[in-house]
């Protein structure tokens, strides 16, 4: 297939304000793909070269590209710099002085989807003294050879600014559909996902071996498994009831999700937006050799610094330091982690994954024994509400966010949320008990005091897992600092969507519409009932439909943006609709947040 082609359907995709027209737009390609092509036309309409755990990336920054734009045109930079400035767009920019160039093409000769692919994996490749110029002109030649709209695609794609805003479970579907003509080859190939984290090696199984190929995937070490999540419950007896009577209580430690893999001496930890984060750890990973009595095993646990003198988990302030690339040595010696093992996937050649919890935690407490740093998760086993209770208590007075409840015959359920696992967590002063994680889907101008900052709030929702939309549940104004204002308005002005995009559904409009791809962490008041938000929304008694909103939403942290979660790691629908039911006074006739 030529480049030219999948340029085509991009262009069709970011028409669409459909997602059932999006899977059938992303159908049409992958069917007209071929086998040695598929995992390629996933890859770049993911808008990577790779799997995050690779680490891959293209180090193109924007000024690199206009001098590229620059050179393959014939124009001046100040002419590419005045062209981004009136369209806002480097891709729609590249495609407008393409389109009016003087210079004729270098070649007839048009690239193939594989032949611009492999050409982007060698400008991320590039790399030591010239290699700034070396990337300059790959990406020059390419632009050169290129028709205007695949210019637009080619500009777009080492910006990571394609923008097609296709999720991962519509991308499924639309596989499904490919191969099977209808949707219900999905579960398969979202396990398949599960175990790989590989969308391109899930496409190229299916391509090449149809069902069959996707049913019969296997765990791949060094390939890391989507984590499991827990659901959440506000009381030890609603736990209890919900686990059967009786469950294994964890401590909730506030650290870093580590999912180590090891086959004799390589180690690899991955984090739990699966991107390999091994360099950041070499206590663990001398560790997880010394450590981990076997040939080849994966892990899941969380690692976070400890205070060995007093038996104090210290806060995640001083845990996040670890999180650096440079003096990775000294900061170790300086705040060594403690990894607590809780889980168990795989252990010599064999899967754990679909035994019972209470097994695989015998083969962790069996594995690490006698060990110092990977030890196993601090637990009980609860009958009583009171046990539960006061295990959490103890969790609270350590430092801890609270605890996990487990369900004892449960297995590891990858990539789900699901009350195999359930948290409880430390109480807050308002009525609603946590933060909660929001995708961003629009911003809001800045006016008044904020009109130098051009920007005044976000226009924010929750992930529905059973439609992959995500759902407005809240404005946000308040909660910002000066930086995080012009932090936001630099990120989101590169996002904007010229309408809502196909997997939003809104009632509300914001001033900007912004692809789904950032998520902030909001506190508020409580969860109230609001004709204005589609969170959980649905008909009344009375015929009217009524969705979900936050009172009093503001920002929470530091940092504007989460950098450890993407938007179908968000908070979801369900959630939501959980937590209003769980809080202790509800309010029905909440205003709009």
């Amino acid at each position: 297939m030529q480049f030219g082609e999948l340029a085509g359907f991009y262009e069709r995709l970011e028409g669409i304000s459909s997602r059932l027209a999006m899977i059938d737009v992303l159908t049409e390609l992958f069917k007209a793909a071929s086998a040695d092509e598929i995992a390629h036309v996933i890859y770049i309409t993911q808008g990577v070269l790779a799997p995050p755990f690779e680490g891959i990336e293209f180090g193109m920054a924007e000024k690199m590209v206009e001098e590229a734009i620059a050179l393959s045109t014939g124009r001046e930079k100040e002419a590419v710099e005045r062209e981004y400035r009136k369209t806002g767009d480097m891709g729609i920019a590249a495609c407008n002085l393409k389109a009016t160039t003087k210079l004729k093409r270098i070649s007839e000769r048009k690239y193939s989807i594989n032949e611009v692919y492999e050409m982007m994996r060698k400008i991320a490749s590039t790399s030591g003294e010239g290699s700034k110029e070396t990337k300059i002109k790959l990406l020059a030649n390419m632009i050169a050879a290129a028709e205007p709209v695949e210019a637009k695609y080619i500009v777009k794609y080492p910006l990571d600014e394609l923008r097609m805003g296709v999720g991962d479970a519509t991308m499924l579907e639309a596989l499904s559909v490919m191969a099977a003509g209808h949707r219900k080859l999905k579960g398969a190939l979202e396990r398949a996902y599960n175990l790989c984290s590989d969308m391109g090696m899930v496409a190229d199984a299916l391509k090449r071996g149809g069902e069959a190929g996707v049913e019969n995937f296997r765990i791949t070490l060094f390939k890391p498994i989507r984590p499991a999540l827990a659901e959440r419950l506000p009381t030890a007896e609603a736990i209890l009831e919900k686990m059967g009577g009786e469950c294994s209580v964890e401590q909730k430690y506030d650290g870093f999700r580590c999912q180590v893999h090891k086959k004799g001496r390589r180690v690899e930890v991955y984090s739990r937006r699966l991107e390999r984060t091994t360099e950041m750890y070499p206590d663990l990973v001398k560790a997880a050799v010394e450590e981990i009595d076997a040939d080849s095993a994966i892990i899941d646990g969380e690692a976070l610094a400890y205070n060995e003198s007093t038996g104090q988990f210290l806060p995640f302030q001083e845990t996040i330091q670890r999180k650096r690339k440079h003096g990775v040595e000294a900061k170790a010696l300086e705040l060594p982690l403690r990894l607590f093992a809780f889980d168990l996937m795989y252990l010599d050649g064999k899967s754990y994954m679909d035994r019972p919890y209470g097994e695989r935690r015998s083969e962790i407490e069996r594995l690490f024994r006698s060990t110092a740093t990977i030890v196993p998760s601090n637990r009980i086993l609860a009958t009583k509400p009171k046990q539960l209770e006061g295990y959490f208590e103890s969790a609270i007075e350590n430092g801890l966010e609270g605890i996990v409840a487990k369900d004892l015959n449960a297995p590891y359920v990858a990539g789900a949320r699901k009350f195999s696992w359930i948290k409880m967590k430390r109480s807050y002063k308002g009525e609603m008990e946590d933060t909660v994680d929001l995708v961003i889907i629009g911003y809001y101008r800045g006016r008044g005091q904020r009109t130098e900052f051009k920007f005044g709030g976000l226009l924010c929702a929750t992930y529905n897992e059973k439609t992959d939309k995500f759902e407005t549940l809240s404005r946000i104004g308040t909660g910002f600092s000066e930086a995080q204002m012009m932090e936001l308005h630099e990120k989101l002005k590169k996002i904007e969507a010229p309408n809502r995009p196909a997997r939003v559904d809104a009632l509300v409009e914001p001033d900007f519409w912004v692809y789904p791809k950032y998520v902030v962490t909001v506190r508020a008041d409580e969860i109230t009932k609001s004709p204005m938000h589609t969170c959980g929304r649905e008909a009344q008694a009375d015929g009217t439909e009524v969705g979900y909103a936050l009172r009093f939403p503001r920002l929470e942290g530091e940092e504007a943006i989460r950098k450890d979660k993407g938007p179908e790691e968000a908070t979801t629908t369900k959630e939501i609709v959980e937590m209003f039911h769980q809080q202790k006074h509800v309010s029905m006739l909440g205003g709009d947040a």
